[in-house]
């Protein structure tokens, strides 16, 4: 199976197609608003329907498990499975502190989850830790959280709401292009995006501890992996950081109560701060019919490691940020190309919103030529186009082929410099510059290493890869569109240059 060859009518088609849809949920946005007045934003009341192809007489738990999106859910998980079989609408929600300012990859797989939800008419809820990021969870830390500045941390907030809007209205415009099967009936779902500072803000320390303070138990907070792990290490623990999971469990109460929301999810290192929450809420409902027919669960999600073991995140250095001034959709598209052939199947399992069977289909066809690299190709363009839509994706895939690929470069000299500037992989130099200068410029390495890079043959410029082996700086037959450079080195080395 080859990829569908993307002519330029097929991909203005698409673009069409997805600024129309942008256009409409925009209005409906506006109308939405409009009639709700203050409350909460409400990005989207999208029209969805199920991904028949993915149906499971397991039910969507099921599902979700075989994806690899759900590694726990708490009791009783069978009442929660006949509730979805049921076909009842569930609320969830999950939270991410401002603790830099952007999210990364390894926080999109519990957005993941939210969103195969979302697309098949469930509502979520986004929560940005205003107040809890003033605090500082322990989860998973040896010591404590430095201090952040307020100002810092609003616009962490700021920034972080942004990019979960566009994650979640990009994710569903992806799926309605891709995915939507129009011959189910229609479900709504719908999207909400709060700060829990808007509640937390009234609340009064007195007030708190006398109507909450006898439902929390210490001996349950003592035995908490984030807590016990720090008090049996070297690591202090603060009193802020000790109480961090009372604020999130208020925080899961507070929607259980007020907006019938009545799941959480999180990565596998919040589970004790989740089900915390769903502690609460069963001391405080105790005996209420919400409680009885609505019960409160927790659904974790695996933390993302590659095939050797290795963690995604700011702590282990590799992380890869949704943030465009941080990460652009190259750098996305060009991590997931990088993807080693065992974690093939697994990323595109998570990471996009294919149907298991399409998943098989493409993974069979990248086993029979590994080389060629199918299965990373498919996995960098859905994933990029799911987070920053189908134009920048099919921008992220001609810079990856020019850099890489052998086949004939057909775009302007314009364009390239419009592609790369994007990109932020753009050269520059002079016109007068020389070869061997400017080879020691881009691979950052001493004029006698250049030289000897040139005279061994190492060096080809131009779209015709021709190999120079000595010093020039006459560029006029290399250049397109007397503007652009092509220069490689070796068979690894692409760079771009705007020559001026």
């Amino acid at each position: 199976m080859e990829l569908p060859v993307l002519t330029p009518k097929r991909h203005n088609q698409r673009i069409k197609r997805w600024k129309q849809l942008q256009s409409n949920r925009l209005l409906h946005i506006i109308s939405m608003l409009r009639s709700f007045g203050k409350r909460s934003a409400i990005l989207a009341r999208p029209l969805v329907r199920p991904l028949s192809s993915d149906a499971s007489g397991n039910g969507l738990l099921q599902l979700f498990k075989d994806r690899g999106l759900i590694s726990q859910v708490s009791a009783p998980e069978d009442t929660l499975v006949s509730k979805l079989a049921s076909g009842k609408k569930v609320k969830m929600y999950c939270g991410v502190d401002p603790t830099a300012k952007s999210i990364h990859l390894g926080n999109l797989v519990p957005m993941m989850l939210l969103l195969n939800f979302y697309v098949r008419g469930h509502d979520i809820v986004n929560i940005v830790g205003g107040a809890t990021g003033a605090v500082g969870d322990p989860s998973g830390r040896a010591t404590e959280r430095k201090a952040m500045a307020t100002d810092t941390r609003l616009d962490n907030v700021s920034r972080i709401t942004a990019q979960l809007q566009r994650f979640f209205r990009n994710g569903l415009a992806y799926y309605e292009d891709k995915y939507k099967d129009s011959g189910n009936s229609t479900n709504e779902g719908i999207y909400t995006m709060t700060n829990n500072y808007n509640w937390w803000k009234d609340v009064k320390m007195i007030d708190f501890l006398a109507r909450y303070g006898k439902h929390i138990r210490i001996q349950s907070m003592l035995s908490r992996d984030s807590v016990s792990a720090r008090l049996e290490s070297q690591g202090s623990l603060g009193f802020n950081e000790f109480t961090y999971q009372i604020l999130q469990a208020y925080d899961f109460y507070h929607l259980y109560k007020n907006e019938g929301t009545d799941i959480q999810i999180g990565g596998n290192d919040q589970w004790g701060n989740i089900t915390a929450g769903i502690d609460l809420i069963n001391r405080v409902e105790q005996g209420t019919p919400h409680l009885k027919t609505d019960p409160p669960f927790a659904i974790t999600v695996p933390l993302l490691t590659t095939s050797n073991g290795q963690k995604f995140g700011k702590s282990a250095g590799n992380a890869i940020f949704l943030d465009e001034e941080i990460n652009t959709p190259y750098d996305i598209y060009q991590f997931f190309l990088n993807t080693t052939d065992e974690d093939v199947s697994r990323f595109l399992k998570i990471f996009t919103l294919m149907p298991l069977a399409d998943v098989s289909e493409v993974v069979a066809e990248h086993n029979k030529s590994p080389q060629l690299h199918h299965g990373q190709r498919v996995l960098a363009r859905e994933v990029t186009e799911m987070i920053h839509g189908p134009q920048k994706a099919e921008d992220a895939v001609i810079v990856s082929s020019v850099l890489f690929d052998n086949g004939t470069i057909s775009q302007s000299g314009k364009e390239l410099v419009r592609l790369f500037s994007s990109a932020r992989i753009l050269k520059q130099a002079k016109m007068d510059t020389d070869l061997i200068s400017m080879v020691a410029d881009l691979m950052q390495c001493s004029k006698s290493e250049a030289k000897r890079k040139v005279s061994q043959g190492g060096v080809y410029l131009g779209p015709a890869r021709t190999q120079v082996s000595q010093n020039t700086s006459e560029w006029t037959q290399f250049l397109i569109d007397n503007e652009v450079l092509l220069l490689r080195v070796g068979k690894q080395k692409c760079f771009v240059v705007q020559m001026s």
